[in-house]
């Protein structure tokens, strides 16, 4: 069965679309969808063919930043029932904490994850998709800036925004809706902010709403059709590249024994193996294509302890040898350029 997401992933589509001079309607058909489908929020539609039709209307338009364009105009209300919860959190790491445990009221196909990093924090988030969803993540992170924004008002002040992909020609959109430093081609999608910031106290929160926000949540029927093998990928794309991709470390993050997570995707028909070569072999793609990570540090990020037990296994599943693959795209990227 297709992930499903809220059709609120796909809020401010029309308009966008429609300012780059694209036919929105022929694009959502072009997915298997429509305005029918988008225009109640609340309805859940296939993740694929939401992130597929970003990724097209960015192709078709020129618009390498679509999805952030889409992102520029979204308010807090577009959580749908979680704003209220969110809203009312007395900091911005309990926010940050609700949204991460709710997420499958949002958009199941999203990974969020939180890393203290002295005094800074991480938090990482993607969009896990078995397409490519550039548009999609910076849509996701331009949600989740705004967010914050919206509840620190002034006071957000954010260290960097991250992107792993390659920074675009045109950078003006970026500049102007994060106003902070910007790291493309970075080892994650998300946001690097001050520790201090995540304790601020809100001051619109209010206990009493938030208590009754929740119980309100908490009485909303499972949504999620997310299996445990989405789960588990989604945690893998979060801890791969942070050395801690082991199956306790994402039985600890689900909540569950080790025993229990094995059991779980036996029944799924998978291994925990399965599902990290799965990962593994979409994140060899996309660092390869990174020209400012060396063959070392790939190695490093894919779990590999050399680069040359790397460069075996890459050869292995790919029928070419990592380098190799690294010029074929670049060849390809400077005939496309040029």
């Amino acid at each position: 069965m297709p992930t499903l997401v809220r059709a609120a992933v796909l809020t401010n589509f029309t308009e966008v679309a429609r300012e780059r001079g694209l036919d929105p309607h022929a694009l959502l058909r072009s997915v298997g969808l429509s305005h029918a489908l988008i225009d109640d929020p609340e309805l859940r539609i296939p993740a694929e063919a939401a992130v597929t039709v970003l990724e097209r209307a960015a192709q078709a338009g020129n618009c390498l930043d679509f999805g952030l364009r889409m992102a520029e105009s979204r308010q807090l209300s577009d959580f749908g029932v979680m704003s209220l919860l969110i809203s009312h959190q007395a900091t911005l790491r309990a926010a940050l904490n609700i949204t991460i445990s709710h997420r499958h009221l949002l958009n199941d196909t999203l990974a969020m994850q939180i890393e203290d990093a002295g005094p800074m924090v991480i938090v990482r988030e993607e969009v896990v998709a078995q397409v490519p969803a550039r548009q999609a993540n910076e849509l996701a992170i331009g949600v989740l800036f705004r967010m914050c924004a919206a509840l620190l008002g002034s006071r957000w002040r954010p260290h960097s925004v991250n992107f792993s992909h390659q920074a675009p020609a045109d950078l003006r959109l970026h500049k102007r809706l994060f106003a902070c430093r910007l790291e493309f081609g970075s080892e994650f999608n998300g946001i690097v902010i001050p520790a201090a910031d995540l304790e601020a106290p809100n001051p619109a929160a209010d206990p009493v709403m938030a208590r009754y926000a929740q119980r309100f949540v908490e009485t909303l029927l499972p949504v999620s059709d997310a299996s445990m093998v989405l789960e588990v990928r989604k945690a893998v794309y979060l801890m791969l590249p942070a050395g801690r991709a082991t199956i306790e470390y994402v039985a600890q993050g689900l909540g569950l024994s080790v025993r229990t997570l094995q059991r779980q995707l036996d029944m799924a028909g998978v291994s925990f193996s399965d599902v990290l070569g799965e990962v593994r072999r979409e994140l060899a793609q996309r660092y390869i294509e990174n020209p400012r990570y060396s063959m070392a540090r790939v190695s490093e990020l894919l779990g590999y302890s050399t680069p040359g037990s790397f460069t075996r296994w890459f050869s292995g599943q790919f029928g070419t040898t990592p380098q190799a693959a690294r010029r074929t795209h670049e060849t390809r990227a400077a005939s496309a350029s040029g």
